[in-house]
Parts: structure tokens; sequence; C-alpha cells
């Protein structure tokens, strides 16, 4: 295995075997580069034309963290069409595993013999076969997880990686001979419509990614999960449980509504009251996403301000939370006329689903974001925001020596106003939200105390999206949603109870009509996941079992083992035609030291297994 880097430049040779227009590898400045200096962390390419390129590769604990830095050592200006994070050569490989993600299904592993891509070795080795995948646009984790993992199944050894990208990114797996190669970084010109120009001078740096090695594919992926190095806000350290009443008003939230529900919570063991989206409504704009932009609290909902339902949270022992969109604007609000300060393509502002987007780029929408956003949350008392991201802008924008790069500077910009607000409000509680799960991608994750999981609010899909989400985010920081429904019964309790201890439990729903046995349970729930949170938190997770094929009507059942020294979470859910799945031969070696939930005895239980040795 060999470390390097991909490149190209504007007017460059391209590969041979037939990779013109499948590919921007391998042409004229790589196959002409020379190794200046290397050391452990370091080697440095010149090119033929006198330009220089870092590749990075540092060992960091477990993993390798890897970047490229390309430096215009000349006296004319570079067009880059092609930088890479990563480029390995020469894996002995057979199969490949990633994680696909459309919305509410999010990270479905996707398991592939290289046979299976046609992508066994040409007879004479010359035919070079590609697999290229990745995601445009602003929404980093809409189709694919920037995450690959390759197997050679004949020696037992697994090598992964992951990109830390939160706009439009790629990943190319390569095969010409018995060995793989692959490379990845920022979406290329081919690819996501990217080329920068880089003037005498000047230097480019690419995102980072990570790579990581092991024996199977559960080491590999806690490795490269154990990588990510989120900022946790002080209140969020114990891993707190958090209330959002979305599910409870969907949309329509009151100063009436908030108190009652902060009286419920009072004493529970609940941290976080989070206010949704709707807070802003108007006379004339009933729905919560076209006005969104104004962000002028409701005088209807909240008389007396949003001070006042902040103060009511705090006052039952509580932290209050408040949801924004703050980088879109919906077609009802003043903003979305606005277009000097919002992004174009070719001209034209950037609509989608009713919205547009804010260019945060520019200083006047900081200031503006100031303004709407920083100062209320620190005016009203707000110690938690959920920002949410409900549409993607696409291939790219205007402003920028290309489209791919106008939307890589404008999510970079995003970025650094989530540091900005940390910055701000040190103990803010920031939660990464995108339609649930459209962000979840470490770049983005090392921002946030935690994330959305999924919009999967009531699916009975719930425990397969959790699961999926512990080979690529921390599951301290997966936000699983328990929807407590007034009609349900023991056993959907326990089952949504049980799923959130694959993650962080978060509560909605109709918890002040739940009878006192209803209410009970929910208790109970808290009550355990106290006990067992550091086993989520610091746990290395062994075993993802399941057979179910559908996740929109899941048949069969899932068997999570989450082990911690000489403790063990068993998380067990049966679905359809799922009931008495084989839990004994897990709990072999291992004594029973506390039971939650439903026996896996029927449809659609949840059961979690405190085991101790």
């Amino acid at each position: 295995m060999e470390l390097y880097t991909e490149w190209r430049l504007l007017g460059d040779e391209y590969a041979g075997s037939f990779a013109n227009g499948s590919t921007l590898a391998g042409g004229e400045s790589v196959q002409n580069m020379k190794v200046k200096s290397q050391d452990a962390d370091c080697t440095v390419f010149e090119g033929a034309n006198g330009h220089t390129v870092k590749s990075y590769h540092k060992q960091k604990g477990n993993v390798v963290e890897c970047k490229s830095v390309f430096e215009n050592t000349t006296d004319k200006p570079a067009e880059l069409e092609l930088l890479s994070s990563f480029a390995v050569k020469g894996i002995k490989a057979d199969r490949i595993h990633r994680a696909a993600s459309f919305w509410s299904a999010e990270g479905k592993l996707v398991s592939q013999d290289l046979t299976e891509l046609d992508m066994e070795r040409a007879w004479a080795k010359h035919g070079l076969r590609i697999e290229k995948f990745g995601q445009l646009g602003s929404m980093p984790v809409k189709k694919w997880f920037p995450f690959l993992v390759l197997e050679d199944s004949e020696n037992g050894d697994f090598l992964g990686v992951q990109l830390y990208c939160g706009s439009s990114w790629q990943i190319e797996i390569f095969r010409k001979d018995d060995f793989v190669n692959i490379q990845g970084g920022i979406a290329d010109r081919d690819f996501g419509q990217w080329t920068k120009t880089v003037t005498p001078a000047e230097s480019f740096e690419t995102p980072r990614a990570v790579i990581a090695t092991g024996k199977s594919l559960a080491e590999v992926c806690d490795k490269l999960v154990k990588a990510q190095k989120p900022r946790i806000a002080k209140p969020d350290a114990d891993m707190p449980v958090i209330f959002n009443e979305y599910c409870t008003t969907w949309g329509n939230p009151t100063l009436e509504n908030i108190r009652k529900t902060a009286q419920k919570l009072q004493g529970t063991g609940v941290r976080y009251l989070v206010i949704d989206s709707g807070w802003y409504k108007t006379e004339t704009c009933t729905d919560w996403f076209s006005g969104a932009g104004d962000w002028v609290p409701s005088a209807k909902l909240f008389p007396n301000g949003i001070k006042e339902v902040a103060d009511v949270i705090r006052s039952y022992g509580l932290i209050p939370g408040l949801w924004y969109e703050f980088e879109t604007c919906g077609a009802a609000s003043a903003l979305y006329k606005n277009t000097d300060v919002l992004l174009s393509r070719s001209g034209y502002p950037v609509t989608a689903g009713g919205r547009r987007f804010l260019d945060m780029r520019q200083p006047w929408v900081w200031n503006y974001l100031d303004e709407k956003v920083l100062s209320l949350l620190k005016n009203s008392g707000f110690g938690y925001i959920k920002i949410d991201y409900n549409e993607t802008i696409g291939a790219g924008v205007d402003c920028a020596e290309s489209f791919g790069e106008g939307l890589r500077q404008t999510v970079e910009g995003t970025q650094k106003y989530f540091a900005h607000l940390a910055n701000e409000m040190p103990e803010l509680v920031i939660e990464n939200c995108s339609s649930g799960g459209h962000r979840l991608e470490p770049s983005f994750m090392e921002l946030a105390s935690m994330a959305s999981f999924s919009d999967a609010h009531e699916c009975n899909s719930i425990p397969l999206i959790a699961a999926n989400l512990h080979r690529l985010i921390k599951p301290e920081q997966s936000q699983i949603w328990a929807v407590i429904r007034a009609n349900a019964d023991e056993h959907r309790i326990n089952y949504l109870l049980a799923a959130s201890c694959l993650g962080r439990l978060c509560l909605s729903g109709e918890i002040f009509d739940l009878t006192d046995g209803q209410w009970a349970l929910v208790q109970n729930g808290i009550e355990f996941y106290g006990k067992i949170k550091h086993i989520i938190r610091d746990g290395f997770t062994s075993v993802i079992e399941t057979d179910v094929k559908d996740y929109y009507r899941p048949q069969g059942y899932q068997i999570v083992m989450r082990e911690l020294d000489n403790e063990a979470l068993l998380i067990v859910h049966t679905f359809e035609n799922g009931a008495n799945p084989p839990v004994e031969k897990f709990i072999d070696g291992w004594s029973v030291s506390e039971k939650f939930g439903s026996d896996p005895d029927g449809d659609f239980r949840g059961c979690v297994y405190h085991l101790k040795k």
C-alpha cells in the first residue's frame, strides 16, 4: 500500500486505457511528478512544470490523517481540475462496503464483490476499471456517505476511509491489475463542476480524510468513528435526555403547550426542551416553512415575547432550545426577494422546494444572522440551538471561478458560522440537522454536540437506521427520537425506548396525555438509559446482525452488541415475522445484570440486556 496524491491541471493530457470521460485521475501531472522530499508525515511532489504538491499522511492514534496542499511555486496562475484528499495504491481487495443514504433511510450497508461491479482485472491488464461515486450539493449525505471500506476476504484484511467534506465530494476505485487503487476528495471538474485557480505564491488545501486498517469491518468502522473529535458543549458532556416538541405540535408551539410540557418533564432527568419550527409564524403565513428567514417571534404564539417562554422552561429546571433553518429563506419571507444576498447560478436565484439560499460568504449575511440568531439566543436565554437544513443548493453557485468552488466556499461559510456561534456562546449546545440525517458527515459532526439521526420519527425502521449509524458517527452524538403517543401500548413504548439506547434518547409526542402506567414506562426507560449511557458513549459495536431488506416494511430481526470492558449492551428488535431471534448465542458467556423492554417473542418488540462478565 502506497499513499500519494492525485491532481490535474487544466490542459493536462488525460490518462489512457479508456479513462477519459470516466476519471480525471492518472493524467499528465501525476505521471510526471517526482518525489522532492519525504518524511513520516508528508511526501512532497514536484510537478514537471514546477508546482509543488504536499501529500500529508500523519498517524494519529489508530488512523492515518490525510490531506493535500497544492502550492503554486511558478510565476503563472494554475487552474486545478482535481486535487485529492487521499490516494492509495496497491491494495489487495475483492470486496467493498459502502453506506447508502436517502431521506429517512440513512446509512444502509451495501456490500459488493468487485466482480459484481465488473471490476475483476482485464486479461491484458490494459483496460482501466473504475467505480466512481459521490454526492453533489450541500447535503453531503443524500445518496452515499463519504465512506468506503475495502476487504481482502482471503486474508481477512480491511482498509477503510472517511472523508471530512460538507459539500460535493467523490471517491473513485480503480482496477487495472491484481491490485486496487482508490482516491477521493472534492468532486472534480467532470463530476462536480469544480475548478480552482491558484495564483503564484498561493496555495490550496483539501478537506482531510482518515484511513484505518483492521481485521474486520466493525474494527475499521470503530477506528474511523473514534477519530472524529466533536465539539461537545459542557452541558451536554454527560449525554442528557432531550425533549423536542415537534411531534407534539407539528410546527404550532404555544406558550401554553410549552408550559404544560415543561411541567410534565420537571425532575424526570430530561435536560433540554427544544421548541421546533413555527415559532416565527405570522398572521398571513401560517405554515412553518414559507415564513422562515425573517425570524421574528410570533406575537400570537408568544404575546409577551419569546424570552418569556425560555424563562418558563428554565423555571422548571430545563434548558430551552430553539429551532432555526438560518441558511435558507421561505417564499413568504422578506428576505426571499433580497436577491443581492442570496445565492445564484448563471445569474438566477437558486430556488428549490420553495426556498432560496443565503450567501454565507457575505459579511452582510453574517451581520444579519448575528442579529436574528445569535442576539436572540443570547438575549432570550436559550442554551440549545437545533440547526436544520431542508433543501440542497445543487451542483454549484456563482461568484467563484467555478460552480463547484462557489458551492465549496458557501458550505465553508456555513461551517465557520457554526464555529462562530460556539465561540460567542461557549456553553451553547448545537444540534446538526438536515431533514434528519443529510449532514451526518465528520466535518459537520465535529462542529456540533449531536445530530438528528433521521426524520424517521415514528417509523418501524428506527432501530435499523440507528444501528447503521454506529459505523459512521459517534453514537453519543446520534439523537434518536422516541415519539410516545397516547394510543401506544407497552410494546410500542418499549420498542422506541430500546431503539434510543442505540444513541441519544430524544423524547417527543403526547406526553401529557399519557396514562400513569404509560408515563411510568417512559420514566423507567429514562432511568435505564442513565445507567448504560457510558457504554453507548465509550463502547465498541462488535455485532450488527439483521436479515431485514425492506426498511418501509421491515421483516425479521436485528441484534446489536456494544461492548465496554466487562460490560455490554445487547439491543434486540423484532419486526414483522421476526419473533424469537437467537439472543442466547450472544448472551452466552455473560450474565444479565438488568433487562429493559419487552421479551422478543412477538412482532415489533424492543429489549435491551445490560450484560456483565
